[in-house]
């Protein structure tokens, strides 16, 4: 009784692996530019923790002064992207 239920148990896997179509949501199609804010909003939230962080006392300042430089790099490279190719679109064709 067992092995059958183990049989029966492994079968349904393997349907529902390979042959089972089901539904698959892909989401919406990302831009370029959507990736840009999506990314931006990241960096400028891991700003604020390590804001939160340093003044909570858990990063030492030189730690604190490279990160942060860094991060204000990344969002600064982040912004320009951004400002570019919102001038291309803004163009008409």
């Amino acid at each position: 009784m067992t092995l059958f239920v183990c049989a029966a148990f492994t079968v349904a896997c393997l349907y529902y692996v390979f042959f089972y179509p089901g539904e698959v949501y892909a989401g919406e199609e990302k831009t370029r530019l959507g990736y840009l804010r999506e990314r931006k909003e990241a960096v400028y939230e891991n700003l604020r923790d390590l804001n939160f962080e340093y003044k909570a006392g858990k990063v030492p300042d030189v730690d604190y002064q490279s990160m942060r430089t860094s991060l204000e790099e990344e969002a600064a490279a982040i912004m320009a992207e951004i400002a570019r190719l919102e001038q291309i679109a803004s163009y008409p064709a």
